[in-house]
């Protein structure tokens, strides 16, 4: 008699995020640097710049040699938080460097873009600038934060991987 086991059926997220990462570890990457790569994706990810994170994180983890592949898919994941900390970002950045609050009105935005197009795209630099001034102080606190605490996981995760209790490709 022989007992069948049914196959397991992953969910999308594991599929997504963590069978790549496992696969990574088992093509060889240093659970230190994979960590790294993944808190660079994290803090890149949240980057008040819309449109930017793809290009940054690429640039810089290959500046780094880090995984791209790990710092992308962290990246990547970021976007729907990259999306609700734009404008918290932008009111922190006029609060700390007393400038003018941004209007959200978009009937303010539409008026002043008719009457004065060139204050308001001064103005929208202006606190775009202030925004990623205090992203880049709240990344550098940020990158060794995720990259410890990731390390010990990844290196957990890169055990049981070395004891084969993970398989590389999902039953479905």
């Amino acid at each position: 008699m022989t007992l069948s086991r049914k196959p397991a059926r992953h969910t999308f997220l594991y599929r997504r995020i963590v069978l790549p990462i496992l696969a990574l570890l088992r093509m060889g990457a240093s659970p230190r640097r994979l960590a790294w790569s993944i808190a660079l994706g994290l803090v890149i990810g949240i980057n008040p710049l819309l449109g930017s994170t793809t290009f940054l994180c690429l640039i810089l983890a290959f500046v780094f040699r880090l995984n791209l592949a790990a710092s992308q898919l962290a990246n990547h994941l970021m976007y729907p938080l990259e999306l609700v900390l734009v404008i918290p970002f932008l009111r922190l950045g006029a609060r700390v460097f007393h400038t003018p609050p941004i209007p959200l009105s978009p009937q303010v935005i539409f008026h002043d873009a008719r009457t004065q197009p060139i204050a308001l795209i001064r103005s929208l630099w202006v606190w775009e600038w202030h925004a990623l001034v205090l992203w880049t102080v709240i990344s550098l606190l940020l990158l060794p934060l995720f990259a410890g605490m990731l390390t010990p996981l990844l290196r957990r995760l890169l055990a049981r991987v070395e004891r084969h209790e993970y398989p590389l490709v999902p039953s479905i």
